[in-house]
């Protein structure tokens, strides 16, 4: 019985301890709360750390059963430098709001994993600024602030191109190892070259990343490429092929794809001829895939359209010959705007422009209509095709017009808006003045990159993104 007593005298005894304790720490600890979230570690490192070793001190105190006058002490000192920590960190937060924020976005970009180094050197000019601020030289800490940007941002730069230029530069080391020059150096140096071009991007535009990373793609694809050959060519001198060898070695794919096709690859005269046929032939299955999807779906419309029609018409008794003529009506004003769709689809070729319908809408894209870089002036190479346009505008004389101009993904997006919209307008004005058109029934419209029909990876994607669509909406 008595152990048991003296059990719960000493939990007792504990537990009004921490009572204890945590009344006397009670007004310090609030107040270091009060400094963390102001950030006063790194925004009044001094007086924060400071504050700190008081608060230790009293807990080593308190806990070796020193002096509970000694253990206030150390507490009030520690409760009033966290407050001053506090008041001091609001002040620097705006006097070093420009450093704050370039600090935050070199974390962003990953700086303390990808530049370490950078990173910490920045962080010690971050502290001496903080410093300077906390002994009340501002012009000093102002000093000290612009020197941590400037390495703020190089860490930042750093680990942005670490990040979009990594992969790239280990299969380049990789290459190097291989001796990929001695067999693949063409490719290999056109891997180099758009490594450079990403580095130079960022270096110009941080920030718009899409460019810079689609070269690094490039560039990866290329270093693969050339990684490829060199072990292809290895190989292949290694069994003593001839030149005869690898190049006959390299017709197959070409034959293969041309039977799949039913056609004969001729390689008597080269390469270019077959592969010709065969983009043209693949180029015209596409083609009449989507037309006969149009047409399915234009039938499946129209069908459901009749069926519709008919089963009302003869439901009802009364007004069913006026309802017939109506529908007569409608059903030759889709045929005339087929037989007008038809009559367009001949104007272009294929190279100039695709010409499609959506519902009751018919598209003509611009294939052909190119304009200079970041330009929206009409060349005078694209008349002949703008002809053609007028004339196949001419077609749909009560038509209301939308001409919509597109980007691809390369720039900033507030920029692919605004240039996608002066190129639609610059198509529209050159209609105005050469088709005798209401002004009312025409509009252009801008939708940036927003709406792609190819692969922006690509050159030859992006090539098709950037258009002109002329949408002509007959008269209903």
């Amino acid at each position: 019985m008595v152990v048991v007593w003296l059990c719960l005298a000493v939990l007792w005894g504990s537990a009004s301890g921490q009572e204890l304790k945590e009344d006397l720490f009670a007004d310090a600890t609030a107040a270091f709360r009060i400094a963390r979230e102001a950030d006063a570690e790194r925004l009044s490192p001094r007086i924060y750390r400071n504050a700190m070793e008081a608060y230790q001190d009293a807990e080593n105190d308190y806990d070796r059963g020193g002096n509970l006058d000694r253990v206030r002490s150390s507490l009030a000192e520690a409760g009033q430098l966290f407050r001053e920590a506090a008041r001091t960190a609001g002040l620097a937060d705006q006097a070093l709001a420009s450093l704050i924020e370039t600090r935050s976005d070199a974390e962003k970009a990953s700086a303390p994993r990808y530049s370490a180094e950078l990173w910490r050197e920045a962080e010690k000019k971050f502290r001496a600024a903080a410093i300077e601020l906390e002994r009340g030289d501002r012009t000093l800490a102002t000093r000290r602030a612009g020197e941590a940007e400037a390495v703020y941002r190089d860490a930042e730069l750093n680990a942005i191109k670490e990040s979009y230029l990594r992969d790239t530069r280990t299969l380049l080391r990789q290459a190097d190892k291989l001796r990929v020059e001695r067999y693949a150096p063409n490719t290999l140096a056109k891997a180099e070259a758009l490594l450079a071009e990403a580095e130079k991007a960022l270096n110009e535009n941080r920030y718009d990343t899409d460019r810079p990373r689609g070269l690094a793609q490039e560039a990866q694809y290329e270093a693969r490429h050339a990684i490829f050959l060199a072990s292809y060519l290895r190989e292949k001198e290694d069994e003593d092929w001839t030149v005869e060898d690898v190049i006959l070695d390299w017709e197959k794919p070409l034959e293969r794809l041309a039977a799949t096709l039913d056609v004969r690859a001729e390689l008597d005269q080269g390469y270019t001829a077959p592969t010709d046929r065969l983009v043209a032939d693949i180029e015209d299955l596409r083609s009449a895939q989507q037309g006969l999807e149009q047409d399915v779906d234009e039938a499946r419309r129209r069908i459901a359209g009749l069926e519709d029609e008919i089963r009302d018409l003869d439901a009802r008794l009364g007004g069913a010959s006026e309802e017939r003529r109506e529908l007569v009506q409608r059903l030759a004003e889709q045929a005339r705007v087929r037989e007008q769709f038809e009559q367009i689809e001949i104007m272009f070729t294929r190279g100039e422009a695709q010409v499609f319908r959506q519902a009751s809408d018919v598209y003509i894209r611009l294939a052909g209509l190119s304009f200079a870089v970041g330009r929206a002036t009409i060349d005078p190479d694209n008349s002949t095709l703008l002809t053609k346009l007028e004339r196949a505008i001419r077609v749909f004389p009560e038509a209301e017009l939308v001409i919509e101009g597109h980007t691809d993904s390369y720039g900033g997006d507030a920029e692919n808006f605004e240039l996608s919209q002066r190129r639609a307008e610059a198509v529209r004005q050159y209609l105005l003045a050469n088709v005798r058109l209401d002004p009312a029934r025409i509009s252009s419209v801008g939708f940036g990159e927003t709406r792609p029909v190819a692969n922006n990876e690509t050159a030859e994607g992006r090539a098709r993104n950037r258009r002109i669509d002329v949408r002509i909406q007959p008269r209903r």
